[in-house]
């Protein structure tokens, strides 16, 4: 980023509250500090990688191994997945979940609302998408950071073309031990399981028991993460979203994966609030959809000034 620009953002900030900062690999992010929670959200590819209400330890797993550098995806947090989902189906050599994940937004603005503070930031279409996908866009996404998290990624066609995408708040959760935590709200769903290529339904709460890449369909409720040993419960809260990805590697697919270690996979699950395979989005020239996600914590914990971690 040019010297120009990183002062410019800089001076969107808000004086002790919100500030352009340099992240790791000299990457500038956005660090917010307010009585309400802290958290931190990266230019390269929107990427929140941390959100701590008062008295609560921290929402989001990041691998200790994840890569800090341009054109590379961070192994945690929040990446946005788009224009495609997992490997695109036409092309082999696309990246893996498009390619808004890995390049440098521009910051738009930093405002206070009420006690909690959003951030906006915008990317848009050029010759390096041009490359993998023909489409004309714009994405717009406000993170508001605050006891809640809120999220709005917002997709406007820009083109003269009918244009369809797959899309994905494909967020990390931190978790106290794999092993022990359930996931509830998809009793009855009916899911993809991308591990023996088979369409399924959901029986009771969801256990994660070994690798687990599963797509529910037609989701619309909240999902609820209890965990014991944090002692807290997550929830996610969605709109405009009809499908739920589910993901945790287990022990050989950590091992494969170079910027994850090898036990972390213990320490995560993936709860991703998205539109992908049938529930792909279709927008007219001019149209506009908005993937809105809101994320709380409740528990022993939240609440109590434990210090966190």
């Amino acid at each position: 980023m040019s010297d120009g620009r990183a002062a410019s953002y800089r001076r969107l900030g808000i004086p002790g509250v919100a500030e352009v900062v340099e992240g790791n690999g000299g990457l500038p992010k956005v660090r917010i500090t307010t009585p309400e929670a802290i958290g931190e959200i990266y230019l390269h590819g929107a990427h929140i990688t941390s959100w701590k209400p008062s008295g609560a330890e921290e929402a989001f797993f990041v691998s200790s191994q994840s890569r800090w550098e341009d054109g590379r995806a961070v192994r945690g947090g929040v990446p946005i997945c788009f224009p495609w989902f997992g490997g695109k189906s036409d092309d082999a050599k696309a990246p893996a979940h498009g390619f808004v994940r890995t390049k440098a937004w521009s910051l738009e603005s930093i405002s206070q609302v009420g006690r909690a503070v959003m951030v906006s930031m915008f990317t848009e279409s050029n010759e390096d998408t041009r490359r993998w996908w023909p489409a004309e866009f714009r994405l717009l996404y406000r993170a508001t950071f605050g006891r809640e998290l809120s999220l709005e990624l917002l997709t406007t066609n820009t083109g003269r073309t009918r244009m369809s995408f797959e899309e994905a708040l494909h967020a990390y959760h931190r978790v106290g031990d794999i092993h022990a935590v359930r996931l509830k709200g998809l009793d009855g769903v009916r899911y993809f399981d991308k591990t023996v290529s088979a369409r399924k339904v959901q029986d009771g709460e969801v256990a994660i028991s070994s690798e687990t890449d599963r797509i529910y369909l037609g989701t619309t409720g909240t999902i609820e993460l209890d965990d014991p040993v944090m002692h807290r419960a997550t929830h996610v809260m969605k709109d405009n979203s009809r499908t739920t990805v589910v993901w945790n590697p287990w022990i050989d697919k950590a091992r494969a994966l170079a910027d994850l270690g090898n036990d972390e996979w213990t320490r995560m699950v993936c709860i991703e609030s998205s539109n992908v395979s049938d529930f792909a989005v279709d927008l007219s020239p001019g149209e506009q959809h908005a993937l809105s996600v809101r994320v709380r914590l409740e528990g022993t914990r939240v609440g109590e000034s434990t210090g966190g971690s």
